[in-house]
């Protein structure tokens, strides 16, 4: 069902044609990417759930076959996500055996990893933030390193990842901004580390937790408001001025007084 709106929504990016939707843009970006990338040209319509798509391209967005990976792959990418944050957590093989065997034999894992949807996006975002807090935390012991940054940076572009395929997303920032508070928390009461050092240790997950997650969501937005420079079905959402810089509007270029 939903693949009438998102495959759809894919096709808008392929042919720049402008639209609005209730969720950011990365989710309907990526799966856009994944179908020019893969020879799609966004000319099949998307108008009822069930239609044949026929000698449209459109496997690529999916992601079945071999060479030609992007819903499936970001789906696959959960097992070993949920793998390796498990055996960090409990340092038990067995644990993390039994939870990437859970997960391979999900029905609904399998199920919603076989379309063209922004669930294994949302979710290979919302894992990859998981797994990357408690890989950084396990560097607590080596602040300041090469990898205790890599993580920590990585922690932020995930965030921002999951916040620009659905705001649900909010849900694993929640997680860690608790797990930064209560970290910092801690820091804040060893008494052998001075208040100019925790400064240091405030900056840095201000600056990757924040400032990045920030920074790559509004880029987002101007890349989606660069790639949509053509009338479509979302113009009437915004102002005459806005719709004015539409190629294809009756307003575009037209001179409106402030």
């Amino acid at each position: 069902w939903d693949e009438t709106h998102f495959g759809k929504m894919g096709s808008y990016y392929i042919n720049r044609t402008f639209f609005f939707d209730v969720h950011p843009p990365l989710g309907k970006m990526l799966i856009g990417l994944a179908g020019y990338l893969s020879g799609y040209d966004g000319t099949f319509p998307f108008q009822k759930p069930g239609d044949r798509y026929e000698q449209h391209n459109y496997v690529g967005m999916r992601g079945v076959r071999p060479y030609r990976l992007f819903c499936a792959f970001l789906g696959s990418c959960l097992v070993p996500f949920a793998y390796l944050t498990v055996l960090e957590l409990s340092k038990s093989l067995p644990a993390a055996l039994l939870t990437a065997f859970i997960l391979i034999f999900d029905t609904g894992c399998i199920t919603l990893s076989q379309y063209i949807l922004l669930d294994p996006i949302l979710m290979f975002f919302l894992m990859g933030a998981v797994l990357s807090m408690v890989k950084c935390n396990s560097c607590a012991d080596r602040p300041f390193s090469a990898s205790w940054w890599f993580w920590l940076s990585l922690t932020g572009i995930n965030l921002a990842g999951a916040m620009g395929v659905k705001f649900v997303g909010l849900f694993v920032v929640l997680l860690v901004g608790l797990n930064t508070i209560y970290d910092l928390w801690d820091l804040l009461g060893n008494l052998s580390l001075s208040l100019v050092m925790f400064g240091k240790h405030l900056l840095a997950r201000v600056l990757c937790l924040i400032l990045l997650p920030l920074g790559l969501y509004m880029a987002m937005f101007a890349v989606h408001f660069t790639v949509l420079n053509k009338s479509g079905p979302g113009d009437g959402f915004f102002s005459s001025a806005f719709q004015s810089q539409l190629i294809g509007n009756n307003l575009h270029n037209v001179s409106i007084p402030e």
